[in-house]
């Protein structure tokens, strides 16, 4: 019986389930229609009155209709943002949008599927059409010399040679077929078009290629079996995939043996050094030798998350959620191309090719550029693994200045949602050109080591468990009012972050073009022009950053940048005057993280206009404190949950690292105890016309600017010894 909170509850799971299993649950039960009404809750129904029954459908208009066919011509995948919009124009709520844009798509696939299995069934005739012939043919061969029937020994070379290529794609079909089955979830007898995959090697003539537990079936997914080969990366995907599994059973190796492969630095310490004598004895080299001038360093990390294990592997395994959580990280990142999307509704078996660039946040220390393959797979026991090695050794005339070997991690389930998570990295690289003050931090394995990337990882699912609270916890006063607000005020936070990680490190990937990087005081200066961006002022930025050292340990800096009340003794934007915080919103458990807006507390007219989003973030690897100015109209709309992609921001702010190992005893990498690393950047708008140039004078008044903080800073924090 249809009880009356019944699909109320349905409709809250599904809107808390990712869109891939939505679509996932659409294609098992055919949903047609989506926009149904739900049945009234047992609190709004009349007692004496029987449940409804009969579930009622919302009927699209012809107009409306047309206008998402429309849209959907040009993005089949609205965000939320023109799923609004569109609902406006149309009347609709943004959930009707999004069920119909998902039944679309799922009506779309089902056509795609019924043409495939068409195309296929016309090549099978074909092959069979084709094996008759031969039959034929040999049944009426005679022997020239004889004239008697020829024997198999005595046929052309032409002749066995294509009897041998039909038999070879009747069986390499016979298994597609069989896998395509398997995730299709339906009988098939047809064919593939075999000849656009081209002459290959079948996976079970591959030599040393592992087959065990099923990984020939798990690898690869009906629809990436029926896809074209795409030209981006010209490599040898058999090779590929026995790369990626043999770094794959490594990777479990190294996160799970301890000694005689990780020697503990001593009895009371959980830290540990890889010894490579016994790691080159345990593991093939399939990457190739160690390239002379390349120094290794590898780490091992473990950690508890409160995130989820299936969120993690989807934050791992797509490309732009990955850049957005470890954007200290992760400068640059890019599939190529994906050779398997693994078993339908998640990630097992996927199999990507990807780029990477990885940054410290500093203009002191060059970018590590990556080309690799990406591997995830569930194992028996429940854990996913999610490895990466490169592969630059398959490209000519390749010379990488860094290589990895095996590494990612191992994601276990815990209860309670959440998450145990190992991580490995191995990498070969060059730090020949990092600047003076970051060689000891470097060398040292901190700056890229998996220590950072596991801190980075907790500290995140810290913020994105704030960011989905429904309520505002107590504690957290100030004009925030409503959960939409405060939502909307992380939202614009973690843009203004984001944007501040793009243009502090030497990268050059970005929309930045580089002006100076050796001047007099070691400042970066880069440029940009904005047009036609909401997010950002339109006219010419400038991107000025540059990196100090100070005798003071980086927890007691980042508490000083943080706080307000020394604020007035270097920030430029309070022009001195006392700084007041108007709303704090807590995201993660140390108490200096979280998210502010300041008040400038100013007799002058136009910095009484002025507010400040601030962001302050904290872990055992390093800091950051993140600004940006905005104006009290843009942050009114974003406080009353309006939309924060319209609010221009530029962001300023400091990154603080350790400045090495605090102790050298054993080559211990702990957190440096005596002095920071800081990296100070600002981006300025320097004309509000994008057509403008660039004058000398505004390079030389953002150098001063620069100068000027940094003076101001070491003279608060070293002469009054705080």
């Amino acid at each position: 019986m249809f009880q009356p909170n019944m699909f109320e509850n349905l409709h809250h799971h599904l809107l808390d389930m990712p869109e891939k299993n939505l679509d996932m649950i659409r294609d098992d039960d055919d949903i047609h229609d989506s926009n149904m009404e739900a049945a009234p809750s047992g609190d709004d129904q009349d007692p004496n009155q029987r449940p409804n029954k009969k579930k009622r459908f919302h009927r699209h208009t012809q107009h409306q209709i047309q206008e998402m066919e429309a849209f959907f011509k040009e993005c089949a995948h609205p965000d939320d943002k023109q799923r609004k919009e569109l609902g406006r124009r149309l009347s609709l709520e943004p959930l009707q949008i999004k069920f119909w844009f998902q039944n679309k798509r799922t009506q779309i696939k089902a056509q795609h599927e019924r043409y495939d299995n068409t195309h296929l069934r016309n090549e099978n005739e074909k092959l069979r059409s084709e094996n008759m012939r031969f039959k034929e043919a040999l049944a009426t061969t005679s022997c020239p010399s004889c004239g008697g029937p020829t024997a198999i020994g005595e046929m052309s070379f032409d002749e066995q040679h294509l009897r041998i290529e039909n038999a070879r794609l009747r069986e390499e079909v016979d298994r597609i077929s069989g896998i395509a089955a398997k995730y299709v979830g339906k009988p098939t007898l047809t064919y593939p078009d075999v000849s656009s995959l081209g002459p290959s090697r079948s996976l079970e003539s591959m030599p040393n290629f592992n087959l065990q537990q099923g990984m020939a079936g798990e690898m690869f997914g009906a629809n990436d079996l029926l896809r074209s080969t795409s030209s981006h990366t010209q490599i040898d995907k058999p090779v590929v995939i026995e790369l990626a599994i043999a770094s794959m059973e490594e990777l479990i190796k190294m996160a799970q043996i301890g000694e005689p492969l990780w020697i503990p630095t001593s009895d009371d310490s959980s830290h540990e050094i890889l010894s490579e004598d016994e790691y080159f004895r345990s593991f093939p080299r399939d990457i190739g030798q160690k390239q002379m001038g390349l120094k290794s360093e590898a780490s091992r990390e473990s950690i508890v998350v409160i995130m989820n294990h299936m969120s993690l592997v989807e934050i791992l395994m797509d490309v732009d959620q990955w850049s957005n959580v470890f954007c200290g990280i992760v400068s640059r990142a890019m599939t190529l191309e994906v050779i398997s999307t693994g078993i339908a509704g998640n990630y097992d078996g996927a199999l990507q090719v990807m780029t990477a660039e990885y940054q410290v946040p500093s203009p002191f220390v060059p970018t590590r550029e990556n080309y690799f393959v990406r591997y995830c797979k569930k194992h028996d026991d429940g854990t996913w693994v999610v490895v990466d090695v490169s592969l630059d050794d398959l490209r000519s005339s390749s010379i990488a200045r860094c290589r990895r070997r095996p590494s990612g991690c191992l994601i276990q389930e815990l209860p309670n949602g959440y998450s145990k998570v190992t991580w490995v990295e191995n990498v070969e690289v060059d730090n020949g050109d990092v600047h003076d003050i970051y060689k000891v931090l470097v060398n040292s394995g901190l700056a890229f080591g998996a220590k950072r990337w596991v801190a980075t990882l907790e500290r995140q699912c810290e913020r994105l468990a704030s960011v989905m609270a429904s309520n505002i916890p107590a504690g957290e006063a100030g004009v925030i009012m409503t959960p939409k607000g405060r939502k909307s005020m992380l939202k614009l936070s973690e843009r203004m972050v984001l944007s501040y990680c793009s243009g502090v490190g030497a990268s050059t990937a970005h929309t930045w073009t580089t002006l100076s990087s050796s001047s007099p005081d070691d400042v970066r200066i880069m440029t940009r022009k904005s047009m036609d961006d909401p997010g950002r002022p339109p006219g010419i930025v400038l991107s000025a950053a540059t990196s100090f050292w100070l005798p003071i340990p980086p927890k007691q800096v980042f508490n000083f940048l943080r706080d307000e009340n020394w604020r007035s003794e270097w920030d430029i934007l309070s022009n001195y005057q006392l700084v007041q915080e108007m709303a704090h919103i807590a995201n993660g458990r140390d108490p200096g993280n979280c998210v502010s807006l300041l008040r400038v507390n100013s007799a002058n007219s136009s910095q009484s206009n002025m507010l400040i989003l601030q962001e302050s973030s904290s872990d055992s690897s390093g800091s950051y404190v993140i600004y940006a100015p905005v104006d009290i109209a843009s942050m009114k709309v974003v406080l009353s949950g309006g939309d924060p992609d319209y609010v221009a921001l530029l962001p300023s702010g400091f990154a603080i690292l350790p400045d090495g190992p605090g102790d050298y005893e054993g080559g211990v990498p702990e957190a440096g105890t005596v002095g920071s690393l800081i990296t100070v950047a600002f981006q300025i708008l320097v004309d509000s016309v994008p057509t403008g140039k660039i004058s000398l004078g505004s390079v030389a008044v953002v150098n001063s600017l620069i100068k000027c903080t940094i003076d101001k800073i070491k003279c608060a924090i070293v002469s009054d010894n705080l």
